[in-house]
């Protein structure tokens, strides 16, 4: 059976046109931004795997997608949208790409913490404006970046922040090393870095991992960057933080509701640089996802 690309929006069927082979598996191109749980049958009916980049894939839902047999996701991030055991309890396997971006959200996350550091949004939103609004910096040279969660996306931050002059401790929930890199513990890191970065995976042991308590355990006038999940972290306990100056700024990519609906307090406060959930998009990262996607279609059709 062929697959299916079900969301080839944001430009992802260009990148499919311009890496797919003629010797992979034939797969449909669905162009759409996202697709409504109730048109999936219709939609998969006939298709035995799907790309899938952020279209939700409702349990009951798949249940009635009696063809499907694996799901590749785009990404690390399957959970967000579907329930990979229940979906495997019916027969369809859940397969994620892992390290495709690791170096593209690595540098989008030292971009946000530069941005955050030396009020770049701010300073761009008041000359739009007509306003000449000088701010005051901070030097991170010397800084301490603490990093929540050490994979590969991490050890790219430390490589680059180490490269900047800031001196990088990490914690990870288990044991880890890397050259440059001081691994400690939580609260040590909490209570040190001038900067904090998020790069844990979302589970249920991790949803909500920076809540009140933790939050104000933060040094005042700690950078937080967020690329990971935005469920990571408490939204209302943030908001709060961030009103009170106990977080000096938030650099975030990711929300607990994406695309961040019009008015939220987030993009109300002048200590908040947003970005819209787009560390993980340049030309070669999304090149070497969808190559490795079509990789996965090859292996899954026997190819």
């Amino acid at each position: 059976m062929p697959g299916i690309f079900i969301d080839a929006s944001d430009g992802l069927a260009d990148v499919f046109a311009r890496v797919v082979r003629s010797d992979d598996p034939p797969v449909r191109i669905n162009a759409a931004a996202q697709v409504a749980p109730e048109s999936l049958p219709a939609l998969l009916g006939g298709h035995d795997f799907l790309l899938d980049d952020h279209t939700a894939l409702p349990t009951e839902t798949i249940r009635a997608c009696t063809d499907l047999r694996h799901v590749i996701f785009l990404g690390t991030g399957a959970r967000s949208y579907m329930d990979p055991e229940a979906l495997a309890a019916l027969g369809v396997t859940v397969h994620t790409i892992k390290g495709y971006g690791d170096t593209a959200v690595a540098e989008h996350a030292i971009a946000l913490m530069w941005a955050a550091a030396r009020g770049i949004a701010a300073m761009d939103r008041a000359m739009r404006a007509g306003r000449w609004q000088r701010m005051q910096g901070v030097q991170l040279t010397g800084k301490a970046i603490g990093l929540i969660g050490f994979g590969g996306i991490a050890a790219e931050v430390a490589r680059l922040a180490g490269g900047c002059g800031m001196r990088v401790l990490a914690w990870n929930r288990t044991p880890r090393e890397a050259a440059g890199v001081a691994f400690v513990s939580l609260d040590r890191l909490l209570a040190e870095s001038d900067v904090v970065s998020l790069h844990l995976a979302l589970s249920d042991a991790t949803r909500g991992f920076l809540d009140a308590a933790r939050l104000a355990r933060l040094r005042p006038g700690t950078i937080l960057v967020n690329t990971a999940r935005g469920a990571l972290v408490d939204e209302a306990a943030l908001i709060d933080a961030l009103r009170r100056g106990q977080i000096g700024h938030a650099a975030l990519d990711v929300f607990a509701e994406e695309p961040l609906p019009a008015g939220h307090p987030l993009g109300q406060l002048e200590t908040v640089t947003l970005s819209a959930h787009s560390g993980f998009r340049t030309v070669e990262a999304s090149d070497t996802l969808i190559r490795r996607a079509l990789d996965i279609a090859r292996r899954v059709s026997g190819r």
